[in-house]
């Protein structure tokens, strides 16, 4: 990813673990901050939308949408 500008917007879905409840996934958000983290930017905004999945492994989803902001 090319990285010039003041801002930096990065979408990641979460997904339902396959077994019990709470995201299986959470270190995929992690790592989103911690990269853009070392590039220079702090977590402006993060939204989150939720939707459902059917059928086998199917399991609900989330979207989170960070908006990173370059430190000067």
């Amino acid at each position: 990813m090319a990285v010039n500008g003041m801002y930096v917007v990065i979408q990641v879905v979460l997904k339902e673990k396959f077994l019990g409840t709470g995201s299986g996934n959470l270190t995929e958000l992690e790592n989103a901050i911690n990269s853009q983290a070392a590039l220079g930017y702090r977590l402006h905004t993060i939204t989150t939308a939720a939707s459902g999945s059917k059928g086998f492994g199917g399991g609900d989803r989330v979207q989170a949408t960070m908006v990173f902001e370059r430190i000067v």
